[in-house]
């Protein structure tokens, strides 16, 4: 029986199979947008004028966060079709979710009701960056 355990945060998710005990790192997905600032995602809107302050002209726009949680629920739309894919060709059993809980919240969303309904167990923590023996450790128990 195949365990597929995602973990990931807005940057990165790493996708890993665990057949009985043993936990194999499929694939990782990195989202270079989700590490940057919402003002480096957004742009003046008068051109970029070195002198203004970009915290005045986000706050002013009423959107601040905005283009950050764009980012960060495109990222989970991508995570969440790849487990979309491994279930409709059958290569998973089980789901289990580690991400923090923000992110957590948003990949949940973005789940099919079938896929969703394979989630055994979710855990809201960061290990996108984790050793793997320290991902072993946290979803050992988690069957």
């Amino acid at each position: 029986m195949t365990t597929y355990i995602v973990v990931a945060d807005a940057a990165r998710a790493r996708i890993f199979t665990r057949d009985a005990l043993n936990l194999v790192e499929k694939e990782s997905l990195i989202h270079a947008e989700g590490r940057l600032h919402e003002g480096d995602l957004i742009t003046d809107r008068r051109g970029a004028d070195v002198h203004e302050s970009m915290s005045t002209t986000s706050r002013s726009s009423g959107e601040e966060g905005a283009a950050s949680r764009h980012e960060n629920e495109l990222f989970a739309k991508e995570v969440a079709q790849r487990l979309y894919t491994a279930r409709v060709e059958n290569s998973m059993e089980k789901l289990i979710m580690v991400a923090p809980p923000k992110f957590l919240g948003l990949l949940r969303e973005k789940l099919d009701n079938p896929t969703h309904k394979l989630v055994i167990h979710t855990l809201s923590k960061d290990l996108s960056k984790a050793p793997m023996a320290d991902i072993q450790n946290a979803v050992s128990d988690l069957r």
